[in-house]
């Protein structure tokens, strides 16, 4: 005869106490499992169909590995194997791992834009996490915008979380040279159109480019997000740069699938860890990373959801003292995987705290400081991370933001991936109603635009296309380039990809779509760019702009249903960070309503 199956000790499930043993019982994973009557019997007996057993159920901290993998998000595609790593880590340490999946936004091959999604990807986070028995979660990111989408949910519902980035890919490799996806994508193309790269030869060098799993390997978005994470506290100290395939990727997961159980235990949650000092520093440490211009809008989002008063005039106020310390692709040399050997982010949080740049007091998911982190944090040569007293760039080379008629709510500048000789520029305007338009014309011979020219994208904000994509870098038109014209000055109310580069100006605030003022930028009009003084402005008659201010008439309402519109209804301008007026501030992580 079969022996008989198993037994649960009959308080095993008991809710509200410890038991003899222990075991706690009270975590918010025990309002499902720990319930009694039928209710506990459909949570636990569901469960069981994928072979846990009973003790399982014991009240144990329930953690959730949230995973954005994907093979339509390329960046994310291997997340999967890093949920595994997560999983033993929790397990190790004696949770319950549970794996679930969310949607990914891929910048590489969504449309319009992975932006117009970011905001959609932080809801769905958020109610998962809410609507689900655990106690803690653990958020697997890749591309630029899941990193910052999972941080905006998961501090909206502030159980303990810790992020998990995918790292890197492998560098680059183009007959002998280094070459970073992204920043040389617009290389090459510059190279194609002005003959020095073949079809078949640029067909060959993509292939070159994304050479292993990871995300970009330059300091785009996705490398800025996942060393910003770190920054905050919220990323295990070390992790934001192992490139995706190596070895200690796998370890950085399981270590924080153990951390994540600990964290529950003390109760550590996002609240706690992303303060205003958590900011500041992340703003610090942005410049000294030469990072991407969307870390402004990413940041300010992410602050909104804990209530910390972050607006765009920090990302100015906060970096002036801060030097570019590392000499990364697209405002250097070196990418990712060097970086991660030179000693990664802690070697750079190291040198400003040295200097004096940094709050060394902010909690973070270890447990301990910023400080006690990067104790024994070591920086291995001079070229990839300089140190503080010889930096790679000088004080006040990071981002800039700008003001004037042309942005009463502000632009940014990204100085160190801009030609010095352009941050003082004065010329006449050359307006395009959309991205579009500029490349429809871009290669004619023709085109009426000289170097002095200032290109003017407008429509390109976060309701007029919508999602604000990733086009103010316009590549410049084939007659320049071919002339050997090398930069341009572009203004435009979209954003630019993190591993882009060039003298542009971008989020410019209000956009054009809601009656900005470069909705009333005409041809020939003189812009005056002047980034030492923080001034952007269209050289033209307040009398002049009022009259044709009256001439304006309302964009026609595209969408009238599904997620499209309600976008274009509720995002907020760039300088508020683009997310949705109704999603600020946080709305915790109280058990839903039992339906059993």
């Amino acid at each position: 005869m079969p022996a008989d199956p198993p037994r649960a000790p009959a308080d095993t499930y008991a809710t509200g106490v410890r038991m003899t043993d222990g075991t706690r019982t009270d975590r918010r994973s025990q309002a499902w499992f720990g319930a009694q009557g039928r209710g506990g019997m459909v949570y636990r007996s569901w469960m069981r169909n994928q072979g846990f057993g009973h003790e399982v159920f014991d009240g144990r901290p329930v953690i959730g590995i949230a995973t954005s993998a994907s093979e339509l998000a390329p960046c994310n595609a291997h997340l999967t194997r890093v949920a595994e790593a997560v999983k033993r880590g929790v397990w190790q340490a004696g949770g319950l791992p549970l794996q679930f999946p969310t949607m990914a936004t891929g910048e590489t091959l969504m449309r319009p834009t992975a932006m117009l999604y970011r905001n959609l990807m932080a809801m769905e986070v958020e109610e998962l996490i809410r609507a689900n028995p655990l106690d803690g979660v653990v958020l697997l990111s890749g591309c630029d915008k899941t990193t910052p989408a999972m941080l905006m949910g998961a501090a909206s519902v502030d159980l303990p979380a810790v992020m998990v980035t995918g790292g890197p890919m492998l560098n680059g490799k183009y007959r002998g040279q280094d070459v970073g996806s992204g920043t040389h994508v617009w290389k090459f193309e510059e190279d194609l159109k002005t003959g020095r790269m073949t079809e078949e030869e640029c067909f060959f060098a993509e292939g070159c480019m994304a050479r292993s799993n990871g995300h970009c390997m330059t300091m785009g978005t996705a490398s800025t997000m996942a060393c910003l994470a770190e920054a905050l506290g919220m990323q295990l100290p070390g992790s934001a740069a192992w490139p995706a395939v190596d070895s200690r990727r796998m370890e950085t997961a399981q270590a924080a699938g153990r951390r994540i159980v600990d964290m529950v235990e003390e109760e550590l949650r996002p609240s706690r860890i992303l303060t205003r000092e958590a900011f500041e520093n992340a703003v610090r440490v942005n410049a000294a990373i030469g990072g991407s211009t969307n870390a402004v809008i990413h940041l300010i989002a992410l602050a909104g959801r804990v209530g910390v008063e972050l607006g765009l005039d920090d990302f100015d106020e906060l970096v002036r003292a801060v030097p570019t310390l590392v000499n990364l692709m697209p405002s250097g040399t070196y990418l990712m995987e060097d970086f991660c050997y030179a000693g990664g982010l802690p070697a750079v949080l190291a040198e400003l705290l040295a200097g004096k740049l940094l709050h060394g007091g902010p909690v973070t998911v270890t447990g301990r400081t910023v400080a006690e982190n990067t104790e024994h944090a070591e920086r291995f040569g001079s070229d990839v991370i300089t140190p503080i007293d010889a930096p790679f760039q000088p004080a006040g080379t990071g981002i800039a933001v700008l003001r004037g008629n042309l942005c009463p709510d502000g632009a940014v500048i990204k100085q160190s991936a801009a030609s010095p000789r352009l941050l003082t520029h004065r010329g006449p305007a050359r307006v395009f109603d959309s991205p579009e338009a500029y490349h429809e014309v871009a290669d004619d011979p023709d085109l009426d635009i000289d170097e002095n020219t200032v290109v003017v994208i407008r429509n390109a904000g976060p309701k007029g296309y919508p999602g604000m994509p990733e086009v103010s870098n316009v590549p410049l038109p084939a007659k320049l380039l071919k002339a050997g014209v090398t930069d341009m000055v572009r203004v435009c109310d979209g954003r630019m990809s993190g591993t882009g580069y060039g003298t542009v100006v971008l989020h410019v605030a209000p956009e054009a779509a809601v009656g900005g003022p470069l909705a009333l930028v005409r041809d020939g009009d003189p812009v005056v760019l002047d980034v030492p003084n923080r001034t952007l402005r269209l050289d033209v008659d307040d009398t002049e702009l009022a009259r044709r201010r009256l001439e304006l008439t309302p964009p026609v309402e595209r969408y009238t249903g599904g997620y499209t519109w309600l976008y274009t209804q509720h995002v907020e301008q760039a300088d508020r960070g683009a997310d949705f007026g109704f999603l600020r501030g946080g709305r915790g992580h109280e058990v839903p309503r039992d339906s059993h």
